[in-house]
């Protein structure tokens, strides 16, 4: 099966892609069939033989999710957009049990705050029951 994706060229740091046929069993850097076009990331600039991209298509060529999307950004092809990436998804039990350490974590917060005034205050009246009851004994 023949496919149209992107084979990554430039340095380290500053690449660019060009757009290209190829078997979908060789490698991303191999060699391939036909250049369709160029996509220079940074300065978003597309160039792209449109004829010979609707001629691969009609032929069954599949495109990558990322060169579709790229096509119908630059109005060179007209169908729906693909998904190219998912996000990860985190498994249900952690997020129940990660709202369950927030709240018990909340409700001692908010228990050693109420806590905290009481002993603040009776460290005040202490001293001066002491002042008071040294005074008298002198």
């Amino acid at each position: 099966m023949l496919v149209m994706r992107l084979q990554r060229i430039g340095k380290r740091g500053q690449a660019y892609f060009r757009i290209i046929v190829t078997e979908h069993t060789k490698k991303p850097q191999g060699e391939y069939l036909e250049l369709l076009g160029s996509y220079d990331p940074h300065k978003k600039n597309l160039r792209a033989k449109k004829e010979r991209i609707e001629y691969w298509m009609s032929q069954g060529v599949r495109l990558s999710p990322t060169v579709n999307n790229l096509l119908v950004n630059n109005h060179i092809i007209n169908t729906a957009k693909m998904v190219s990436w998912k996000p990860k998804v985190k498994p249900v039990t952690d997020d129940l049990q990660s709202t369950t350490k927030v709240e018990t974590k909340a409700e001692e917060k908010t228990e050693e705050v109420s806590a905290e005034p009481e002993v603040a205050q009776e460290p005040a009246q202490e001293p001066q029951a002491d002042e008071n009851t040294s005074d008298r004994s002198q």
